[in-house]
């Protein structure tokens, strides 16, 4: 099976074995520029969209995990007592 997705690339192991050092190198940069042509940069209205998902997420988590903080700490605080030493 995984000769019949390399030969599907257009490459097989003969062929880079007939290619040089600077042909397998020029081979990958071509193959790097057909996956950038590929590439579709999102609409302002995406871009707005992703930022505002991404800063909802964050803020979230430093909820999240200020709250679990405080709740921990308040536990380690009533387990252990406040850290003063008796008849100090």
């Amino acid at each position: 099976m995984a000769k019949s997705v390399v030969a599907s690339a257009g490459r097989t192991p003969e062929t880079d074995k007939r290619r040089g050092f600077f042909g397998r190198i020029l081979q990958f940069f071509r193959e790097i520029i057909a996956e950038l042509k590929k590439v579709t940069t999102p609409t302002k209205k995406e871009l707005a969209n992703y930022v505002a998902v991404v800063l909802v997420f964050v803020v979230f988590m430093m909820l999240l995990i200020f709250g679990l903080d405080y709740l921990f700490g308040q536990a380690a605080f009533w387990i252990f007592g406040n850290g003063d030493m008796p008849g100090a």
